[in-house]
């Protein structure tokens, strides 16, 4: 049922009045024929799997105009309903004695409703039941709601979606949030007339020029502050701080002590030595300096 099942229950070009008028040759089956077609389809017999998928084509149309409010187009639809159709044959077991379209129903609502969120926005929607269920029940609720209660305000029809949906508030105005909101390019102008794109009010992620300047110019003084500072240091001090601190890749107190010639122990005392030596050179820094960018350099 691959090939020739996926070549008749494809949109083919054309209009989708014409594809209508095709599926509706197919003639419907009985109880008895539908058990006999998907029982030969278990024993491999593909012309009978084809059978059942073209039988139940019109089910199909059926089910996609529910979700025609959406804006996608009715013929990319109908087409993930056939996907569906198609996988629920393939799983659809005739010794449960249901009819192959109330099983096939969940499989088309299946498919159609994932092509539609993912359609819908280029950002992850309706990843949670309850998301799903606001996504295609939302509009639906608030027509109805309006129906029967037209002097309600929004808040409150909120409140009741939200209540009949059996999810929060906080939810319902969330996902109303995202379903006005649909994908554009950066690209396109901003209003009908034609103007700056949608790029140009886009914040930069870099930071401002002034203050990019003033960055580089403090960084600029506290290098030359601790340049300062290590050269009153003793050479021994300055290697120890140089290589334990501002090296790449720092030496180990075993091999600063192999390096001097004294234990590890004693390596760790002058270090800890060097560094109050250090700090107290940069005391005059960390006045005019913002402290965590000390504590960085020491």
């Amino acid at each position: 049922m691959q090939t020739s099942a996926e070549e008749s229950t494809s949109l083919a070009p054309g209009s989708l009045s014409l594809y209508l008028s095709e599926i509706s040759k197919y003639p419907l089956l009985s109880v008895k024929e539908e058990q006999k077609l998907a029982r030969q389809f278990l024993r491999k017999n593909l012309r009978a799997g084809h059978k059942l998928v073209t039988s139940n084509l019109r089910f199909v149309v059926k089910v996609a105009y529910e979700y025609r409010s959406y804006g996608i187009k009715m013929s990319d639809l109908i087409q993930e309903g056939n996907i569906g159709l198609m996988r629920a044959v393939q799983k659809f077991d005739p010794t449960r004695e249901i009819r192959l379209i109330s099983y096939a129903v969940w499989w088309i609502r299946a498919y159609i409703q994932n092509y539609i969120l993912k359609s819908w926005s280029l950002v992850k929607l309706g990843t949670t039941q309850a998301q799903r269920k606001l996504f295609f029940s939302l509009a639906r609720t608030r027509r109805e709601l309006e129906r029967y209660s037209p002097g309600e305000t929004a808040v409150t029809n909120v409140d009741e979606i939200a209540r009949r949906l059996r999810v929060k508030p906080a939810e319902v105005r969330e996902m109303e949030q995202r379903m006005a909101g649909r994908d554009f390019s950066l690209d396109a102008p901003i209003g009908n007339e034609g103007g700056s794109p949608h790029l140009d009010l886009v914040a930069s992620p870099n930071a401002a020029q002034d203050d990019e300047f003033a960055d580089k110019e403090e960084a600029g003084i506290i290098k030359s502050k601790v340049q300062v500072a290590l050269q009153r240091l003793d050479p021994r001090e300055r290697f120890i701080i140089e290589q334990r601190v501002m090296n790449g890749r720092q030496l180990t107190l075993k091999e600063l002590g192999e390096h001097f010639g004294f234990s590890r122990e004693r390596a760790r005392q002058l270090e800890i030595s060097a560094k109050d030596k250090l700090k107290e050179e940069l005391a005059q820094l960390a006045e005019e300096v913002q402290p965590e960018i000390l504590a960085e350099r020491a």
